[in-house]
Order: structure tokens, then C-alpha cells, then sequence
């Protein structure tokens, strides 16, 4: 294989596959990138076993051909040459080692043999739908900071796609719990989308995917079976198991009857919630929220550090509700409200609370409350 590359693009496509690449590896040849060569362009493949990611980038290519190299020290090495470099790769057939040269920097890399790098197959995936790259990064950003990282809950570790249909609309929903919090958002179902059976992405395949939405603006291309789903993303694409397990009934624990509503200022909230919980060093960090007639009553209580109150005039003509939160949950939800305002509704202090985006519907946060 002999190939010269423009780094620019060479670093654009191992900065994708490369973060795929675990750091530790019991088995060596998944710490390599699979680079292969031919017609005018590069692949580059890299793979944990379980996500899979291929980008493709336009080389001018001298002898055609397949090697591996250590994706994380090619990352490396191509990062740290100077702009507007070329790169110059090719492989020895007598050590088999890959050479990189660019300009006066020369490095000789150790390689592994091609016939080793597993191949992910992605079977037939029948589901196939397309979704603009904004609204599937809306998706993300909405609902992934409620997925789960307790193992032993592994059904949890992602977010459960699926579509849900609601009087004569079909909605394509994202939905994350950890049992502490639920968060769901949803569009119109895209055509194709109303048939897939229910799906959880596993959180690093949704993080994978939200980092390459950055560099795209075209629609991403969704293919779906009951194991496998596969992004494509124009020049490249990420295949990835799917958790095997049933999402809990999520729609039980998002109450209907609350009654007790309060719209604040996500800003005026969240300021004032970070504030009080300095004084909090435990883990839980529980705040206390004190509801009366115009006036909501923010207090935190730490044995060791003392105590912090902070009064936020509102408008709240409900019957008087005091209830706990865990003050993190609170600030991880209103920094995702869209518009300046939340709408709180309130059951009572046992029960669990329901956040909205005062302007739009598409999404909602479930807060279950602690006790103060």
C-alpha cells in the first residue's frame, strides 16, 4: 500500500474512529485502525466489538492495499503535524510495518495483519428512516443526561427509541431514565420510523453519534433491526449493537393528576439552587423547596457546613407544597429548557413532579422527590 493524503482530512477521519478505540485493550488488534486503501480513496475502520465506525476520505492512492496501525498514536502523530501537511503512508512487505512521512518528520509504525481486524456484521436492518442532524442532536441533548450508568441496570444504560402513537399522530420518542429522573422528547415520526420496534441505544453508541452530528448538516440516514442500527452520516458510517432488555413501563411513573403548577425562570432558578447547595458537601446535595402564595423558599441543611436559605418571589397560587430534590437534578433539567421559563407541576411532597418547556410540548422531565 502507498497512499498520500492531505492531513486535514486524514485527521478529520481518525478524530472520528479513533475515540471509538478503547484505551485499554486485552485483545491488541482492537487498538488498531483498519486502513484500507483503493480508487482514489482511504478507509479507515476502527471497533470495540460492539460499535463499529467507517469513514471514507479521498487519497490519492499509488498501490492499493490494507494494513493496521495503532489508531491513537496515528491520531496523535497526524494531530501534531504542521497545517497544510501531506502525508505520505505506506506499508513494508518484508517487516510489515507502515510508514507516515510528512515532509522532514518520518515515523515507522508497528502493524498488524489485516486477516485479524474483526468484521461487524450489520445483517439486514429493515427499518430505514431519515431524520434532519438538528433534530436528532435535539434528541440527544434532551434526554441523555438521565440515562443510567449502574451496570447492574444495564436495560437502563441508554436511551430507549421508539415510536408512539397518540389519537391519530405517530411520535417518534427518546426516552432515558435512572430511576431518579426520566426525561422524554419527541418529534413527528419520519416515514419509515412508524413500523420499528422499540430500541435502546447504548450510551456510548448516542455519545459517538452526538459527536459526529457536529460535523454534518445533511439528514442522517437510520437503519433499524432488532439487534443492530446503523447511522449514516454522508462519508461516514457507525454500526452498533443494541441492549438486550425490556424498557420498564416509563409511562406509570409520569403522573397525570398534578395540580400544583408554578412557572419560574429557568435562570433565576437554577442561579439560586446552585447557591444554597454550596453549603451541601454530601452526595445527595438536598435542596428544599418551600412553596406558598408568591413566594418559593429555596433551603439546604449539611451538618458539617451549616445552612443556606434563598427567597425567589413567583407566581404560585396553589395550596402550599414543601417538597426535596436532589439539587443537581434540578440544575441538569433547567439547563435544558428551551425558552427562559419552566412550568413545575406539583403533586405533594411523596409524589413525583412534572417539568415543561412553558413554550412547546415536545419534551418532559419526570423529578422524583427526596426526603429533607
Amino acid at each position: 500500500m502507498r497512499i498520500t493524503i492531505e492531513r486535514a482530512s486524514f485527521l478529520k477521519a481518525l478524530t472520528h474512529v479513533q475515540s471509538v478505540v478503547e484505551r485499554r485493550n486485552t485483545i491488541p488488534i482492537l487498538s488498531n485502525v483498519l486502513l484500507h486503501a483503493e480508487k482514489g480513496k482511504l478507509s479507515l475502520t476502527a471497533t470495540d466489538l460492539d460499535i463499529e465506525v467507517v469513514e471514507t476520505a479521498a487519497a490519492d492512492v499509488v498501490r492499493a492495499g490494507a494494513t493496521t496501525a495503532s489508531a491513537h498514536t496515528l491520531f496523535d502523530i497526524v494531530r501534531k503535524l504542521p497545517e497544510g501537511a501531506q502525508v505520505e503512508l505506506q506499508t513494508n512487505e518484508s517487516d510489515g510495518r507502515v510508514t507516515l512521512s510528512a515532509g522532514r518528520s518520518k515515523f515507522q509504525l508497528q502493524a498488524l495483519p489485516r486477516e485479524d481486524f474483526p468484521a461487524m456484521s450489520a445483517g439486514t436492518l429493515p427499518h430505514k428512516f431519515s431524520l434532519p442532524a438538528k433534530d436528532l442532536a435535539e434528541m440527544i441533548d434532551k434526554t441523555r443526561f438521565a440515562v443510567s450508568t449502574e451496570e447492574t441496570r444495564y436495560y437502563l444504560n441508554g436511551i430507549y427509541f421508539h415510536a408512539h402513537q397518540e389519537k391519530s399522530k405517530t411520535y417518534l420518542r427518546a426516552v432515558a431514565t435512572d430511576g431518579h429522573r426520566l426525561a422524554r422528547y419527541e418529534l413527528n415520526a419520519p416515514k419509515g420510523a412508524v413500523e420499528m420496534p422499540g430500541i435502546i441505544v447504548p450510551r456510548k453508541t448516542i455519545n459517538e453519534v452526538r459527536k459526529l452530528i457536529e460535523d454534518t448538516e445533511e439528514a442522517v440516514e437510520i437503519s433499524v433491526s432488532e439487534t443492530k442500527i446503523k447511522f449514516n452520516l454522508g462519508s461516514v458510517t457507525l454500526t452498533s449493537k443494541l441492549i438486550d432488555g425490556t424498557f420498564p413501563e416509563y409511562q406509570r411513573v409520569i403522573p397525570a393528576g398534578n395540580d400544583k403548577m408554578l412557572e419560574v425562570v429557568c435562570d433565576d432558578l437554577k442561579e439560586a439552587v446552585d447557591r444554597v447547595s454550596t453549603v451541601s458537601t454530601e452526595k445527595s446535595r438536598a435542596v428544599k423547596l418551600n412553596l406558598e402564595k408568591g413566594k418559593l423558599t429555596l433551603s439546604v441543611v449539611s451538618p458539617e457546613a451549616g445552612t443556606a436559605t434563598e427567597e425567589l418571589l413567583i407566581d404560585y397560587k396553589a395550596s402550599p407544597i414543601e417538597i426535596g430534590f436532589n439539587a443537581r437534578y434540578i440544575m441538569d433539567i433547567l439547563e435544558r429548557v428551551d425558552g427562559a421559563k419552566a412550568v413545575f407541576a406539583f403533586s405533594d411532597a411523596g409524589s413525583p413532579t412534572l417539568v415543561r418547556e412553558s413554550e412547546g410540548d415536545a419534551a418532559l422531565y419526570v423529578l422524583m422527590p427526596m426526603r429533607v
